[in-house]
C-alpha cells in the first residue's frame, strides 16, 4: 500500500518572545494511509511539544509527489514547487505538460531553487519549474515503522 501526505493544522496558545500568550495555527505534513491514521500520527508527534490545550482544526489530503529535504541545519522553511514534466505526443507531435507538486526544505527562496534543481538531477526527460512558493508548513512527519508491525 502506498501512503499519502496529509496537511494537518493545529491551533493552540503559544508563548511569544515577549512572554505573552497568543493563539496560533501551525501547519504540518504527515505521511499516512488514511485520515484516521494521519490524525493519530499527528497527535503522537505534536503532543510532546505543545503544553496546554490544543485543537486539530483541519486535515486534508496534500497532492505532493515528492519531498526534497535539506541537510542544512538552518533550512527551517518549506517551499512548494510546481514542476512540469514535458513529453511529446508521438502521433501529433504536440508538447504535453504534466504538473506535479514537490515540497522543498530550504533556508530561503534562492536556496529552495538550488535544492530543487539538485534534487531533480538525473531525472529522465525534460522538466521546467512553473512556480515556487513559500508555505506555512512547520515540519514534516515521515512514517516510522514500529517493531510490532
Amino acid at each position: 500500500m502506498n501512503s499519502e501526505w496529509f496537511e494537518c493544522k493545529v491551533r493552540f496558545d503559544k508563548t511569544m518572545e515577549t512572554g505573552l500568550l497568543k493563539k496560533v495555527t501551525e501547519t504540518y505534513m504527515v505521511d499516512a494511509l488514511s485520515f484516521t491514521e494521519a490524525e493519530r500520527r499527528f497527535l503522537e508527534e505534536i503532543t510532546p511539544f505543545i503544553s496546554g490545550e490544543f485543537t486539530v482544526t483541519d486535515i486534508k489530503r496534500a497532492r505532493i509527489a515528492e519531498i526534497i529535504e535539506s541537510t542544512d541545519a538552518a533550512a527551517d522553511r518549506w517551499f512548494k514547487a510546481k514542476v512540469a514534466y514535458i513529453t511529446l505526443d508521438e502521433k501529433t507531435g504536440a508538447e504535453k505538460r504534466t504538473n506535479q507538486s514537490i515540497l522543498v526544505q530550504a533556508t530561503d527562496f534562492q536556496n529552495s531553487l538550488k535544492t530543487l534543481e539538485k534534487g531533480m538531477e538525473g531525472t529522465l526527460g525534460e522538466w521546467v519549474i512553473v512556480t515556487i512558493t513559500e508555505t506555512p508548513i512547520m515540519d514534516v512527519f515521515h512514517y516510522k515503522k514500529v517493531d510490532s508491525e
